[in-house]
């Protein structure tokens, strides 16, 4: 009877990543691609999270800085990755510190996030979750991309 349990369940397959020693998730659906070291384009905006531009096989693709979007301030290093999202037919980079994992996260340890977590800003949290003695927050993609604003910057080549 456990074993039906397990199976029914449902689980939510999650790329893990670190950033500035705290593990972090999104639900794999949301990324297409990590890419390393890919040249980043400035562009003029009043978004200080808004790093620039990236060129990805022809396309032109904003690029936010996770750690300031999160509140977080240290700068990046020269082994930063870029987890490509897409939401739609909106693309977007998120630079991190690195993508280590994929996790398939049983649905019932998700939990609220407590009021304060680290430096990181409630508002983008969608749960956190206690698993294999690892504390993951996972984060809303939707909110933490915020398209309205994003879009605005987005150009084809």
């Amino acid at each position: 009877m456990e074993q039906e349990q397990l199976t029914t369940e449902r689980l939510e397959k999650t790329i893990i990543f670190d950033l500035n020693g705290s593990e972090y998730g999104l639900p794999v659906n949301f990324v297409e691609s990590i890419e390393t070291s890919l040249p980043i384009t400035r562009v003029p905006h009043e978004k200080s999270y808004i790093k620039g531009v990236i060129n990805l096989r022809g396309k032109i693709i904003p690029v936010i800085d996770l750690r300031i979007r999160l509140g977080e301030q240290k700068a990046h290093g020269t082994d930063d990755q870029i987890i490509i999202t897409r939401i739609d037919d909106t693309q977007v980079g998120l630079i991190i510190d690195n993508a280590n994992d994929v996790l398939d996260i049983p649905s019932g340890l998700l939990e609220e996030p407590p009021e304060t977590i680290g430096m990181a800003k409630k508002e983008y949290m969608h749960s956190v979750v206690n698993f294999d003695d690892r504390l993951i927050i996972l984060l809303d993609i939707y909110k933490l991309l915020n398209l309205e604003e994003i879009k605005t910057k987005e150009t084809d080549d």
